[in-house]
């Protein structure tokens, strides 16, 4: 389980970096432009897959209690502060990029921190009405890549739209763990 997490957690990074990269090619009008999706614009996007990876990072940390490794693991993340809503200003939009590689890094890096049998840790969540009042950690950690591929892949259609190349879908042999 924990090889078919690190991998996950990998391309998560890999995938953010890549979009990023594209959508910096953009100019920030483009980036901003209202494009009809929930966040409306591809910065809005971005900016949600970030704020969602911070999200999933904290709770994590109630389940981690006495694993030092992995709440380590996790102090970077608690230095990215939360963007202000509405369009990025350019040195916002840079600054993305920065709080984008410390999450994506503060994951694999929490992944690389677990016991085997940590990913059974229980996570408390009020989401599903208190039934179940806690999750296993494997299935938050789930839970965070969905959404970051969700999200994604609401980024690709649009560049699909703007005739941008963006095929970032497929995970590359080389995210596999080494042993």
């Amino acid at each position: 389980m924990k090889d078919t997490y690190l991998m996950f957690a990998r391309y998560n990074a890999g995938a953010n970096r890549t979009i990023y990269a594209l959508m910096d090619k953009l100019s920030n009008e483009e980036r901003e432009k209202e494009r009809g999706s929930y966040y409306h614009s591809l910065s809005g996007l971005l900016r949600h897959i970030a704020g969602g990876t911070w999200f999933f990072l904290g709770i994590y940390k109630s389940a981690l209690g006495g694993r030092p490794a992995a709440l380590k693991a996790l102090e970077p993340a608690g230095a990215v502060k939360k963007l202000p809503e509405g369009p990025l200003s350019p040195d916002q939009w840079r600054a993305l990029a920065a709080d984008l590689e410390i999450l994506d890094t503060a994951l694999v890096n929490l992944v690389s921190a677990l016991d085997p049998k940590d990913f059974t840790l229980p996570v408390k969540t009020d989401w599903y009405g208190g039934n179940p009042a806690e999750v296993p950690l494997s299935f938050m950690l789930g839970q965070l890549i969905a959404h970051g591929t969700h999200h994604r892949g609401q980024v690709s259609q649009i560049l699909d739209e703007l005739k941008i190349d963006n095929d970032y879908s497929g995970i590359n042999v080389a995210l596999l763990s080494k042993k």
